[in-house]
């Protein structure tokens, strides 16, 4: 099984709902790292897995969005807690439609919250 992975960091802003987590209720920033991993047995006709500049792509154009706003405003969080395993899925959905791996495998979205919380979600592709 062949792997290539590809990570952006990000500041954005979130507050929690559905919950009394205190400060966590109040509006704040956490500075994010986003890694996208993408696993398949199969190599396209170049011998890459998927190509590090398509991918690199891809993390601009969702980071792009992401940066700097706050998740709860974003239409796929409505009457979602904007926890980082609602994000983490989001963020993997996003990937996948910009990414087009060869055979079948699986895409896997890791993201950091902090330097010691992170959630991650794993799609099947192929």
């Amino acid at each position: 099984m062949y792997t290539v992975a590809v990570t952006q960091d990000f500041i954005a802003n979130h507050y929690l709902i559905g919950g009394d987590w205190g400060a966590e209720n109040s509006p704040h920033a956490h500075h994010y790292v986003l890694e996208v991993r993408i696993e398949s047995d199969t190599l396209n006709e170049h011998g890459y897995l998927v190509d590090i500049v398509e991918i690199e792509a891809a993390l601009n154009k969702v980071v792009g969005y992401y940066r700097d706003s706050m998740l709860n405003d974003k239409p796929e969080f409505a009457g979602l807690n904007p926890s980082i395993e609602h994000f983490s899925r989001i963020l993997s959905e996003h990937l996948l439609a910009d990414i087009t791996p060869p055979g079948t495998g699986a895409l896997t979205v890791k993201l950091w919250e902090n330097d010691s919380c992170w959630a991650a979600f794993r799609q099947s592709f192929g």
